[in-house]
């Protein structure tokens, strides 16, 4: 878990313990730009239905690739460190003691 004393020593990593936090949060952010965009199409609808529905449709869509990039992206700094703590236990392997 997170310590605040990680912040002043560098024994350990501290990204992968708050890489969780700017997940929900951009999973949050994603949710919300999804859910303006629907309001937004649902205020258009009363101007002109067809763009109405295209903007609805493209605001799923925006909330769609949001939650995936922003997953994608976590997982990838998260292997990023996983590799760097792997390829340390085979250094640890190969030194002899």
């Amino acid at each position: 878990m997170f310590d605040i004393r990680d912040l002043f020593r560098w024994e350990r990593f501290v990204t992968p313990s708050i890489i969780k936090i700017f997940y929900w949060l951009a999973l949050a952010g994603a949710v919300l730009a999804g859910l303006r965009g629907l309001v937004y199409g649902l205020l258009e609808m009363t101007a002109s239905l067809l763009n109405g529905i295209v903007i609805m449709i493209g605001a799923l869509l925006t909330m769609l690739i949001g939650i995936i990039l922003a997953r994608l992206a976590a997982e990838f700094v998260l292997i990023v460190f996983r590799i760097n703590e792997h390829l340390g236990e085979i250094r640890r392997q190969g030194d002899p003691r």
